[in-house]
């Protein structure tokens, strides 16, 4: 293989979601719900990455993210890079951002909440990498956390 030649192919437009943790990957990829898309998804796992040893990287053709899902990502893959590719060139790059408030995303883990035990979106106030749940102030560390 040669030195300069890539791995994953490249896009002509969308977006390419780099610098993933290996082991997050296909968190990332359920976060979106990617498996439900109607256009290409290349997605890489185990990649080489100077920064992080390996890396996944996930290329969406024709679909660019809106900011309340590229926050959704910071749940599980605080770090990553989204580019967003027209006409085979990054246009833009976007790093992913923690929001103030994370709703419907992670599940409360305390058993009597009311989000464990009604119909009802869970919501968390987001603070130095804790996160309090905004109906039984619950708190839990955004680093061990289980997904809805």
């Amino acid at each position: 293989m040669q030195k300069n030649e890539m791995l994953v192919a490249a896009i002509e437009n969308g977006t390419v979601i780099d610098h993933i943790p290996s082991e997050k990957t296909y968190q990332v990829a359920q976060l979106l719900d990617l498996a439900h898309m109607k256009t290409p998804v290349t997605i890489g796992y185990n990649l080489r990455s100077k920064k992080l040893g390996t890396k996944g990287i996930i290329k969406i053709e024709d679909k660019w993210f809106t900011d309340e899902e590229i926050s959704r990502l910071s749940v599980v893959a605080p770090n990553v890079v989204l580019n967003i590719i027209k006409d085979y060139k990054v246009t833009e790059k976007k790093t992913v951002r923690t929001p103030d408030d994370i709703i419907g995303i992670v599940k409360c883990n305390n058993p009597k909440c009311i989000t464990n035990n009604e119909p009802m979106p869970t919501h968390f106030h987001v603070q130095a990498g804790m996160l309090t749940c905004h109906y039984c102030e619950k708190e839990q560390d955004i680093n061990n956390v289980e997904l809805v």
